[in-house]
């Protein structure tokens, strides 16, 4: 266990660093642990091997899963219905058009420029289709935009581009199976009944100091992961899908959701997202720097022409169509995930694997240090959200005296 503890108090002394490095140069948490985590495999993999970082230990693998799943469920469980019935037509806009323009772009380049066969063309256009609900949900909350109409229109626009990508990574390289109809009769069901079972269930049983609400969530969101995987799918596709169902009831308890970002920012998030930075390939990019200049250049220049048109016909100001355009320019899950499929399954070779999920991560890093340093929507930011009364230093006694008085 030595090896274990050794290897957690390391991650965690990096996340240390990535955060301590947000604070001073004014960037999001997430693009600060990915950069960490890129320079931490360089250093360490230089001086003792980059085995020592671990970043294929089935545990570490297994917290960066948890993070990628949770983090998506609450950026899903941000989603104000109210706010999607009235502009669902520009987040269904806009986040079709983040990946029509983008795949066939990238597609093309992937083929005339870089001299891909097909096959591996069509999945460089499916990865660089993708944007990250992750990285721009991490953004929004650094800021407080997600509790704004603005923030969850544009998740909601960043959902509906990534399910765009997932279904065709699935149309083109995995065809329909019994088990995929398995998967999305189960889901459906869990869909319809979680939005009634949950706030019952937790007026009944929660509300005590043994946190069944998180449990009660986690198990929804780890089981349903495990049927998507189990499927071919991937696992954090279906958590959006639940925080999306729960917004209405979970969302809107504040309390749950600070302690779940604790649980996700504190613990999870850190190995997603340093793990995510560790399969940048810097030899690689020196080898062929070109393909990755390309396909990224290529990746955000596609975005601009789809996605900033539609958000100006939207009514929005260029300030925040410039925002919306470069956080949609994002990408990191679903953009290594294709790559990782691409790998497994011999439609791409590893050299370039590496291009692309260097492009992805680039991705992630680039657009948002454009966006937050140039085109931050300030105005938009609202006041600090109040904590609760129980959290309140003053209320501390008047909660000792309640939790006495109750034994």
């Amino acid at each position: 266990m030595t090896h274990v503890w050794a290897i957690a108090a390391l991650w965690l002394g990096l996340a240390l660093v990535a955060t301590l490095m947000s604070i001073w140069f004014k960037i999001a948490t997430a693009l600060s642990e990915i950069v960490v985590g890129t320079i931490a495999q360089l250093i360490i993999g230089a001086a003792v091997g980059s085995a020592v970082l671990g970043t294929q230990e089935s545990w570490v693998t297994f917290l960066s899963g948890a993070g990628a799943i949770v983090l998506t469920f609450l950026a899903g469980a941000e989603l104000d219905p109210s706010v999607f019935r009235t502009k669902w037509k520009e987040a269904t806009a806009v986040g079709l058009a983040g990946f029509t323009l983008p795949f066939v772009g990238c597609t093309l380049l992937a083929v005339l420029g870089l001299g891909w066969t097909m096959k591996a063309a069509l999945l460089a256009g499916v990865a660089m289709s993708t944007t990250s609900v992750a990285v721009v949900y991490a953004v929004m909350l650094e800021f407080g935009l997600n509790r704004t109409d603005y923030g969850k229109t544009l998740l909601a626009a960043c959902f509906i581009n990534d399910l765009v990508t997932v279904l065709a990574l699935g149309v083109i390289f995995a065809p329909f199976t019994v088990k995929t109809a398995i998967f999305a009769g189960i889901a459906v069901v869990v869909f319809v009944i979680l939005p009634w079972l949950t706030p019952r269930f937790f007026k009944l049983y929660g509300d005590r100091p043994s946190e069944l609400e998180a449990k009660f969530l986690l198990l929804a969101l780890f089981g349903l992961g495990a049927l998507a995987t189990w499927a071919d799918s991937e696992a954090v596709l279906p958590a959006y899908l639940v925080g999306m169902v729960l917004a209405g009831t979970v969302g809107k308890d504040h309390a749950l959701i600070r302690r779940l970002r604790t649980l996700t920012f504190g613990l999870l998030t850190p190995f997603y997202f340093i793990r995510a930075g560790s399969f940048v390939s810097l030899s690689a990019l020196w080898a062929a720097p070109i393909g990755f200049l390309v396909l990224l250049i290529g990746k955000m220049a596609s975005k601009v022409v789809g996605v900033y048109p539609l958000t100006r016909w939207f009514a929005s100001p260029r300030k925040e169509a410039a925002y919306t355009t470069l956080l949609m320019s994002t990408g990191l899950t679903f953009g290594t995930i294709s790559a990782l499929f691409g790998l497994s399954h011999h439609v791409i070779d590893q050299s370039q694997y590496s291009i692309l999920v260097a492009t992805v991560i680039g991705s992630a890093i680039v657009p948002t240090l454009i966006a937050n340093a140039f085109y931050l929507p300030r105005h938009l930011i609202p006041p600090e959200e109040p904590l609760p009364d129980a959290q309140k230093p003053e209320a501390a006694p008047q909660v000792a005296a309640a939790v006495a008085g109750r034994s």
